[in-house]
């Protein structure tokens, strides 16, 4: 008889047992998810510099944020904004997970979290100081501040895990990718526990200018921003540039079930690959995307029939939405068009190395309870997008296997399969 802590691979099964989220769309998971299905947009007028005279007016900025609620106020004046996002969604999702702080155990615990510009505005003020004012002026944290893997540092030391720790670095797949590889963390015997998910701190004048610059943005919703994020919509025009922090508690299931916690998912598999074709655009082959969702499949043991939703990229952009929904359409075949397909970014916007990890949060929530979130802003039918893209209005449904993709510039791809925990492995029909 198989061990039932151990998955059809003899792999140890993992369970995610705690979240937390800061973005646009509230400073809690619960308020993100009721924001995401009651269709509350976090998206609104740029606030954080004078953007009057850009043609990009619109972002997703985290509101209301006291950094001091989550962090020494002295720490956090020595981070960047991702860091400090990250140490928010960390402190609520251990709490979430009801672990304490620092861990019991350390050496067993291990974080892993990922970030797409780090402390790309701590450099950018750095720089400046030393042009306008001299090098005396520079402070001694210019440097540790806008580092990557200084979100994962801050979580670490905050919660006493001494155990593997890594960054991920992949654009808009970083999230989603920093969660698969902390379960290979957890299967390959290296941790009980992981802290794992992505950070972002972006709404920047450079960042908005070299988005812009690429016309990868959105600029004909200035005047309403709520509608500017419409995935798969003939009308798109781009995306939001969003930002926030997606934290989960990853945990050996033998672990969970022992200490007696609450467990909202099961993750099964997870998978990356690369397109190999271009800097920014995305192989209109769709191959690499392809593989990602068929290995990400088979990584959990699962057959194309068992996915009930697809949490896709959904970025808004025209060519992004349309490539996506051929590569399901390639992969999936005839079942594509019985798969609901939904994206988060019509709320939320692109939070970039954040986004995977919050769109896991979403999908963890959509499994545990029964709800598909829609798309938000889906007005006219694209003819080269024509799944069921769940328009406008949560969905029940009991679902078993969902898929959730991130596709990011450099054509790194980042797949992740979870399910629900009661009957994790069990094929459709059987």
């Amino acid at each position: 008889m198989q061990n039932r802590f151990l998955d059809s691979r003899g792999r140890p099964r993992i369970v995610v047992t705690g979240i937390g989220v800061v973005s646009p769309l509230g400073n809690s998971a619960i308020e993100n998810w009721k924001s995401l299905l009651e269709g509350r947009s976090g998206i609104a007028r740029i606030t954080r510099f004078d953007a009057s005279q850009f043609p990009i007016r619109i972002a997703g900025e985290v509101k209301d944020f006291l950094a001091k609620d989550y962090m020494n106020a002295k720490e956090a004046r020595r981070m960047s904004q991702a860091s400090q996002y990250a140490v928010a969604a960390a402190t609520m999702a251990m709490a979430d997970a009801d672990m304490p702080m620092p861990v019991p155990n350390g050496e067993r615990t291990g974080v892993l979290i990922g970030t797409g510009m780090g402390g790309f505005e701590r450099m950018d003020e750095s720089i400046t100081i030393l042009r306008d004012k001299g090098f005396g002026r520079v402070g001694p944290f210019a440097m540790t501040s806008s580092l990557p893997n200084m979100s994962s540092h801050h979580v670490s030391l905050i919660a006493g895990a001494m155990g593997p720790i890594s960054t991920v670095v992949a654009a808009c797949a970083t999230g989603t990718q920093a969660i698969g590889e902390s379960m290979e963390f957890i299967r390959r015997g290296s941790a009980d526990v992981v802290i794992s998910g992505g950070a972002e701190g972006c709404i920047h004048e450079a960042a908005i200018a070299g988005f812009g610059a690429m016309r990868a943005l959105s600029t004909n919703f200035n005047d309403a921003p709520e509608k500017a994020s419409r995935p798969f919509d003939k009308d798109r025009d781009g995306f939001v540039l969003s930002e926030g922090a997606g934290v989960l508690v990853l945990e050996r299931m033998d672990h969970a079930v022992a200490r007696g916690a609450r467990i909202y998912v099961e993750l099964l598999g997870h998978s990356s690959s690369s397109d190999a074709y271009h800097v920014a655009a995305p192989d209109p082959e769709a191959a690499g995307a392809v593989r990602a969702m068929k290995w990400a499949v088979e990584d959990a043991g699962l057959s194309l029939d068992n996915v009930d939703y697809i949490n896709a990229h959904g970025t808004s952009t025209t060519v992004n939405d349309t490539t996506e929904s051929y590569a399901i359409k390639k992969l999936f075949g005839e079942l594509a068009y019985k798969i609901p397909v939904s994206s988060s970014k019509s709320m939320l916007g692109h939070a970039m190395g954040a986004t995977g990890a919050i769109e896991a949060i979403f999908c963890a929530y959509a499994v545990h309870e029964g709800i598909i979130p829609p798309t938000w802003n889906y007005q006219t039918p694209d003819p080269d997008c024509d799944l069921d893209y769940v328009p406008n209005q949560p969905r029940p449904a009991a679902l078993r296997a969902v898929l959730s993709n991130s596709f990011g510039l450099g054509g790194q791809n980042a797949c992740l399969i979870m399910g629900r925990f009661e009957n994790s492995y069990v094929n459709k029909g059987e």
